[in-house]
């Protein structure tokens, strides 16, 4: 697992290092083995279509951030500069395996003097801040790389840190869904490999001593006696202590 994690860190600090030499992967730069997978165009579509934005106003939504409120978000990436998490009411703590990443938001926090809580570069499954510390949390494109053991040490960490009662989004992939399986290809290509191999019904049951399942794009699909296809299930849980 170590070497996995080394790698994610390295594919990660990668988009900082080879920004706009040659040698960056990008995903608009696909190469044709992906682009030409009959699959690919579920993914595109997705990729284009408005479901990002419907997602983040979701994810606001439910956690309804306020000042009085401390926020972690783990796996942050630049989401703190580019998806208006620096707007937020709640006291930022982010939490990122790239230490380029981190460095990068150092930076822009200092430039923007923004009253953030703390940056911590390292694993999302062990993290320096006090049990029972934060409100809401966030932990979306993070758990697909990692099997089940890491998971659910994930699953733990996260409970130690959440309040009684406190509010997490997080998501896993849809490992059945076409453009699930498009963007494990990509991610393999980027040199970070998907590692997740669960079923919804398996997450969720992993999850239930820890979390109360408030809503999932999965409970959605079925309450309309569909099967969801996107390529990542989307769950707003409740913390149980």
């Amino acid at each position: 697992m170590e070497k996995h994690l080394e790698a994610v860190a390295k594919s990660y600090d990668r988009h900082f290092i080879s920004h706009g030499k040659e040698e960056d992967l990008r995903y608009d730069k696909l190469p044709d083995y992906i682009t030409n997978d009959p699959d690919y165009l579920h993914k595109k579509k997705e990729q284009e279509s408005d479901w990002e934005e419907v997602r983040l106003k979701r994810l606001v939504d439910y956690l309804s951030p306020s000042p009085e409120m401390n926020f972690i978000h783990l796996g942050c990436s630049l989401s703190l500069r580019f998806k208006g998490y620096d707007k937020w009411p709640s006291t930022y703590y982010g939490v990122d395996i790239s230490a380029e990443t981190i460095q990068h938001l150092y930076k822009y926090v200092a430039e923007n003097r923004l009253p953030i809580g703390s940056l911590f570069c390292g694993s999302v499954h062990e993290t320096p801040f006090a049990e029972g510390y934060f409100d809401i949390g966030d932990c979306v494109g993070v758990l697909e790389y990692y099997e089940r053991d890491f998971v659910l040490k994930t699953i733990q960490e996260i409970h130690r840190l959440m309040k009684p009662g406190g509010k997490l989004v997080l998501d896993i992939p849809n490992i059945t869904s076409p453009s699930g399986r498009v963007m494990m290809m990509v991610e393999e290509y980027m040199g970070r490999p998907d590692k997740f191999d669960m079923l919804p019904q398996e997450f969720e049951d992993m999850i239930k001593d820890y979390f109360d399942i408030v809503d999932s794009d999965r409970l959605c699909a079925e309450s309309r006696g569909e099967s969801y296809m996107g390529s990542m299930y989307y769950y707003f849980l409740r913390c149980k202590k």
